[in-house]
């Protein structure tokens, strides 16, 4: 059995609207996919029943406690000492939160203790993840 990471964090949603929304964000990390890391958002917050799980690099969470990263649908960047900013965006929309950033890096502790970055990627088979992922698209 893989080891598996599940922290509940409050974050601020920013609206359009005068008044921000302040809503549970649980954060997820499994050793069986060692490079990634999951937002789970509950349904009263996303536009589908269910609720929304956005999938990402560790290592952009990571840098993004430090500096402006990402690319394409995920942007993270610190504000201050104390926050972190996630800008997330689809064809659905765009939501912007604030988290306060020792929860993220508490998070992320716990991640590096289950797989260290210096082994996250030892055990991947390159070639037939790629192979496999061809396969799927033809």
């Amino acid at each position: 059995m893989s080891p598996t990471v599940e922290q509940s964090v409050l974050a601020r949603l920013v609206t359009d609207a005068s008044h921000s929304v302040t809503i549970s964000v649980t954060l997820g990390y499994s050793a069986a996919d060692p490079l990634a890391v999951a937002m789970a958002f509950p349904p009263e917050v996303s536009l589908h029943d269910e609720g929304v799980t956005w999938v990402f690099a560790r290592n952009l969470l990571d840098g993004g406690l430090r500096a402006e990263v990402g690319a394409g649908d995920v942007h993270l960047w610190p504000t201050g000492r104390t926050h972190t900013m996630v800008e997330l965006s689809s064809p659905d929309g765009r939501a912007l939160l604030e988290f306060e950033t020792a929860a993220l890096r508490s998070f992320l502790f716990l991640t590096y203790a289950a797989v260290p970055a210096d082994v996250e990627d030892q055990d991947l088979d390159m070639d037939s993840a790629l192979a496999e992922l061809l396969r799927e698209s033809h």
